[in-house]
């Protein structure tokens, strides 16, 4: 494993890359135009880059957030997010749907043939996040998630991401309720990272884009979490540049410089083994 400072260093050895969004390209607030500019000159040598994203939102929406922060279509061929993949989980799951999240992830449904309804009358539950992720913590919801498990219903998860930033501060996400469901040993499922439809969804829209097939020797996945990005990466069997400047950085950086003993001694707690590592991209 080497440490990094760009991304170049590592162009020659694949053809694709699966790229994180949300810590990676953007915090939430800001965009990061290093990172931007990095997937570009990796499109200009000849290589395809997937965004790859837990957002419970079909790619269309993802496309609209981080055009609207400022990051250019030029970056990136395709987007696959969590709840493109989430769509198919609904489509076989049971009509009568609780939705467990802000309004904005309604989009969600969009085309499908459901039916949104109250909490007590629901067959199934979709959580694409907290109803208000501003001031809520996963405390707020335990007597709901209590409920909910009384009654043995499915928990379909549309962003298994625990936390992300936002701005300079942890906001936490659907997979944090996704966590606590299944520790009271309600049924949890999940198709974004680190699990297995996401991957396949990804690599199959980079053939598409390069008209071939594609070796997972050739494939780099870029992310800033430990338990999605590298986690997913490990388990598909593909290579993982680990972003150490995100969600995780309070573990092992310190006054601003990563504490290298610390990052080695993190990542090894993970049993992880990226190709490499780097601050931020760029």
């Amino acid at each position: 494993m080497v440490h990094l400072q760009r991304l170049d260093a590592l162009m020659d050895r694949y053809d694709v890359l699966l790229c994180d969004v949300w810590g990676v390209l953007h915090n939430g607030v800001d965009s990061f135009a290093a990172a931007s500019s990095a997937l570009s000159r990796a499109r200009q040598a000849g290589l395809t880059v997937v965004l790859i994203t837990n957002a419970p939102r079909p790619f269309a929406g993802v496309a609209q957030q981080i055009h609207a922060l400022g990051v250019p279509e030029a970056s990136y061929d395709r987007i696959v997010t969590s709840g493109d993949v989430t769509r198919e989980l609904i489509r076989n799951a049971p009509r009568q749907i609780f939705h467990l999240g802000p309004d904005r992830d309604e989009t969600l449904y969009d085309g499908l043939d459901i039916e949104l309804v109250e909490e007590r009358e629901a067959d199934v539950v979709v959580c694409t996040g907290f109803f208000d992720d501003e001031t809520e913590t996963p405390e707020d919801y335990a007597e709901m998630l209590t409920r909910l498990r009384s009654r043995n219903l499915p928990f379909i998860c549309a962003n298994p991401d625990i936390v992300v930033e936002r701005g300079d501060r942890l906001i936490w996400c659907a997979g944090a309720l996704a966590r606590d469901y299944s520790q009271l040993g309600g049924r949890t499922l999940i198709a974004g990272k680190p699990h297995r439809p996401i991957y396949e969804a990804s690599v199959a829209a980079a053939e598409a884009v390069r008209g071939k097939p594609v070796d997972r020797s050739r494939i780099l996945a870029i992310g800033d979490g430990m338990l999605t990005d590298i986690k997913g990466a490990d388990q598909f069997g593909i290579d993982a540049l680990y972003i150490s400047g995100g969600i995780h950085a309070g573990d092992y950086v310190m006054g601003g410089v990563h504490d290298l003993e610390k990052l080695l001694a993190f990542l090894d707690k993970h049993g992880s083994n990226p190709v490499a590592t780097m601050p931020a991209l760029a």
